[in-house]
């Protein structure tokens, strides 16, 4: 019987080395596998890591010597929360469902391709979508083929790459299954930072030029745009046939610290305590914040008109929150419109109810929780999230 505790083993994909699926190191990517029972047992949720991305020889060299690119420095067993838990206390919707955390070790949201490959002995393997195809096929082959309910689901560029791979995932299973996509946290904006550069845009054209991305990307986008802005959310969600819900803080702190205001952008770091808890920003910095949260509702106004999406756009200076149980589901666990997170998808995959919740400004939300870097956490305990 599984119990809530349980460690979850690392499994090693059996299939690598003959579909020459490697983390950026050379060694063999995997995923950690709990089984569903009772009722849950041919419904499956995949959750797919996040950790960012490289963008350089440089980058990509520090990333092969930890866990993010090699799977040499991983844990062998790990504990699932959140959407992952199979407490049904913590996980009311897909607590008995087969769970499944996909690792993260090619540093393209499992996007890019071997073609791109230096041929000079440099030892870089880009295979993230070799990856992916390897992962989903032994999947399929222990029982996601007959499954009758799936949710896709990442968080970070691990949600980057839920909305690239939506598509994929709902054709690989049966016509009949109920398959839809849960991103978290993985909605990054193009916007310019506070000097006016466009440094998540060069930084992301980096990423796909290095890692040969472009031929993982939607193609009715790279038609029409340049590859790397095809990595941006907001050029090809409107392209996603399979329904997709989004959960995003209005205040995400990730994107705030690398998107809004890098640290190129702040010479005299002014930002510095603002970037590290929201609650020390002055009233000019919140200004530039709203305006950030306003980019993002713009953004997604045409999402918002889609019938069958979903969204939970909270006003908190948090990243990834599906995978911890203090913001996924719990008593304490930030609400919008009564509803917490785990309440808000369940609603959106059962068709119980239109889940789209769009939260008041900062600092309206009493139930958030509010990352803080200069102590830790602010107000409550929770897991650092990214």
């Amino acid at each position: 019987m599984t119990t809530p505790n349980d460690l979850i083993p690392f499994t090693p994909l059996s299939n690598a080395q003959q579909k020459s699926a490697f983390c950026l190191d050379g060694s063999l990517p995997g995923y950690h596998l709990q089984k569903g029972f009772g009722s849950g047992s041919d419904k499956w949720v995949l959750h797919i890591e996040g950790g960012g991305w490289c963008n350089s020889i440089e980058t990509c060299s520090f990333r092969q010597t930890t866990k993010l690119g090699s799977s040499r420095f991983m844990e062998h067993e790990v504990q699932f929360f959140g959407i992952l838990s199979s407490d049904p206390s913590q996980n009311p919707d897909f607590f008995d469902w087969n769970k499944v955390k996909i690792r993260y070790c090619d540093g393209g949201s499992f996007s890019g391709h071997p073609d791109s490959e230096f041929k000079n002995g440099t030892e870089f393997f880009f295979r993230g979508q070799v990856i992916w195809e390897a992962v989903m096929d032994e999947l399929l082959s222990i029982g996601l083929s007959n499954a009758k309910k799936a949710l896709l689901s990442g968080c970070s560029a691990g949600g980057l790459a839920t909305l690239i791979h939506c598509d994929d995932f709902r054709e690989t299973l049966p016509k009949d299954a109920n398959v839809k996509c849960l991103v978290d946290a993985g909605f990054f904006l193009n916007e310019k930072d506070i000097a006016g550069s466009p440094t998540i845009e060069r930084f992301y054209q980096d990423v796909v030029n290095l890692q040969g991305v472009a031929k993982s990307l939607k193609k009715d986008c790279t038609s029409r745009l340049e590859p790397y802005k095809c990595f941006f959310p907001q050029e090809f969600i409107s392209n996603i046939k399979t329904p997709v819900f989004l959960v995003q803080p209005g205040y995400d702190f990730w994107q705030i610290q690398n998107i809004l205001v890098p640290r190129s952008s702040d010479p005299h770091r002014s930002w510095f305590r603002c970037k590290l808890n929201i609650n020390n920003c002055n009233s000019k910095q919140l200004e530039v914040l709203q305006d950030f949260r306003n980019s993002l509702l713009k953004t997604l106004d045409g999402f918002h008109k889609n019938p069958e999406g979903g969204m939970f756009i909270n006003s908190c200076f948090i990243h990834c929150q599906t995978w911890v149980t203090e913001t996924w589901h719990s008593p304490r666990s930030p609400k919008i419109n009564n509803k917490t997170i785990a309440e808000a998808v369940g609603d959106w995959y059962f068709n119980r109810e239109e889940a789209k919740h769009i939260d008041c400004p900062f600092p309206c939300n009493p139930t958030c929780y509010h990352m803080n870097f200069t102590q830790g956490l602010t107000g409550r305990r929770l897991l650092q999230v990214y």
